[in-house]
């Protein structure tokens, strides 16, 4: 049987259209480190679910100090009444990783381009009951207008309240999955509905990854 890999992990690496989202130097207790970033990324993303972070970089370069890059688009949610928020992140953080913890946050100025704040768009029109024809219409719409070559969109479960679960998919452009050059951004998400769990997996084709960029590496 075939099997899908990852398209984020299969374009991972200096060369490609993809680096590391955690980085972070250990020795033997590497999956203590691991199971910490996870339970960050937990905390942030359940904390601020409604901030549509569409990306979180991690960097751990000694024991003493960490550093995290919060991209979204409604960064006020995250910062909070003069910054005690960010405060009171900073001290969840410490307690996890026992360490100086150092946050920035930027703003994304194109989510329609972010795979992440698609699918989570979607999975919150869902969980409003909206059509998911026209909210899958209205994303690839909007997102082509941006200026991506392909985009494709898929949502599996009760759709609009059906006995029987099914998926339906909408595509746009190209999406060259086995090319490796090509920049695809994937992402995932759940909407919680009164029928059940959907799913929903986007995949955005950016462009091509600079072949000057990749000749330089080599």
């Amino acid at each position: 049987m075939g099997q899908k890999v990852n398209p984020c992990i299969f374009r991972t690496g200096p060369s490609l259209s993809r680096n590391w989202e955690s980085i972070l130097y250990a020795r033997n207790n590497y999956s203590d480190f691991l199971l910490k970033i996870l339970k960050i990324r937990k905390i942030i993303n359940t904390e601020y679910n409604f901030a549509q972070i569409t990306k979180i970089l991690i960097e751990w370069p000694s024991s003493k100090n960490i550093v995290i890059n919060i991209y979204a688009k409604k960064i006020g949610v995250i910062i909070g009444k003069s910054g005690s928020d960010i405060e009171k992140l900073k001290q969840n953080i410490a307690k996890i990783t026992s360490a100086d913890a150092s946050i920035n946050i930027r703003e994304v100025k194109k989510p329609e381009l972010e795979e992440a704040f698609i699918a989570q768009t979607i999975a919150h029109q869902l969980e409003r009951r909206q059509s998911f024809k026209k909210v899958m219409k209205k994303a690839i719409h909007a997102s082509m207008k941006q200026g991506v070559k392909g985009i494709k969109i898929i949502c599996s479960g009760r759709l609009g309240g059906v006995e029987i679960a099914r998926s339906e998919s909408y595509k746009e452009g190209r999406v060259p999955l086995q090319t490796i050059r090509a920049d695809i951004r994937y992402a995932f998400a759940e909407a919680i509905t009164t029928y059940g769990v959907i799913g929903v997996k986007v995949w955005v084709y950016r462009d091509d990854v600079n072949q000057s960029r990749i000749n330089e590496v080599k």
